[in-house]
């Protein structure tokens, strides 16, 4: 059973919306505050969310579906290499896939973004120059995100300065299980500050990381949404991909829950990106579905969804070239990542 956050909720006669000023001034004015609003949310059924993900991920779809589910899957991609191995060769190589995905069929979407660590960005940002593909960068101390605040800012302000378009920030995970909201509240809301572009042309987007696998439970998940989307996330995101579980379609399911409980709140619509252990085309449509079915067509956009993958797009592509083909290529049709 899904449920939704009454308006009336919100503090009377104020400006619906994120951040200061806004309707939520009042819970994010004191720890007690923030905590009450948190625990206040409805509960999240584990069994119903559980099962409801559980039968749409048996959805199937027609062939013609599949090749529009195909393509949109990949245009939803953030390509991503996140190794200590990285060197500005890979990036180069990954950029140039995440341009022509499919170097024998032109009519392949590229992809959403390349996700690298934020000392590649300039790389990846020259590298995917006027292509229209976004760059993000994992930053503040990813992936466990144990660093004083300074460290994480300047960890944002050198990503951003090298040319990042968007920022996918971890949350402190300990700070949020012992209760200190608060303080991850304020440490998104100086992230997002620090977003800030220093030619003064705009911010990139923020990608909150919420490591679902460690937060443990769904309540906590729905939870660490909303105090990510106060705090004024572009996107929240499952899960660094370093820590299991990832991704998840119950998880997802109570992220998209959040995000459209809180644009019904608020006027404010807040993307999604689930991330790690998407690897097959199956597990891409299973995603679309329960976008479409939970929350609408209105997120059924890059703009709006995003999938985290290194290994996803091969198999994409595979599939795509048997819908086109009639028959699977071999191993070789796809580069090695």
């Amino acid at each position: 059973m899904t449920h939704v956050l009454d308006p009336g909720t919100l503090a009377a006669g104020t400006r619906p919306g994120p951040g200061p000023g806004t309707a939520f001034d009042d819970v994010t004015r004191s720890d007690a505050a923030l905590r009450a609003f948190l625990h206040g949310l409805p509960g999240v059924d584990q069994v119903g969310a559980e099962q409801r993900a559980a039968t749409l991920g048996t959805r199937s779809i027609k062939t013609t579906a599949k090749a529009w589910a195909i393509d949109t899957a990949i245009s939803m991609v953030d390509l991503t290499t996140l190794e200590g191995a990285d060197t500005p060769g890979r990036v180069r190589s990954l950029a140039a896939k995440a341009r022509r995905p499919d170097p024998t069929d032109p009519t392949a979407p590229s992809v959403a973004a390349v996700c690298v660590y934020g000392d590649l960005a300039g790389v990846a940002k020259e590298a995917l120059a006027d292509t229209g593909i976004h760059v993000a960068a994992v930053a503040t101390a990813f992936p466990s995100g144990r660093a004083s605040r300074e460290v994480k800012l300047a960890d944002v302000r050198d990503a951003v300065a090298n040319g990042a378009d968007e920022i996918d920030m971890v949350i402190d995970r300990g700070a949020f299980l012992a209760g200190r909201y608060l303080e991850v509240f304020e440490e998104v809301v100086a992230v997002k500050e620090a977003c800030t572009r220093p030619d003064g042309t705009g911010s990139a987007h923020l990608k909150v990381i919420l490591e679902t696998g460690e937060l443990v439970t769904y309540d906590n998940a729905r939870r660490a949404s909303w105090l990510a989307m106060l705090a004024g996330a572009d996107f929240i995101k499952t899960s660094t991909g370093k820590v299991s579980p990832a991704a998840t379609l119950p998880v997802c399911l109570v992220m998209l829950e959040a995000v459209r409980d809180f644009r019904a709140a608020t006027g404010t619509q807040v993307g999604v990106k689930p991330a790690g252990g998407i690897r097959t085309t199956k597990d891409a449509v299973k995603h679309l579905v329960l976008v479409n079915e939970t929350v609408g067509a209105d997120w059924l956009s890059p703009d709006w969804f995003r999938l985290g993958a290194s290994s996803l797009l091969n198999d994409l592509l595979l599939q795509r070239q048997k819908l086109r083909t009639g028959h699977y290529s071999g191993p070789d049709h796809v580069s090695v990542d």
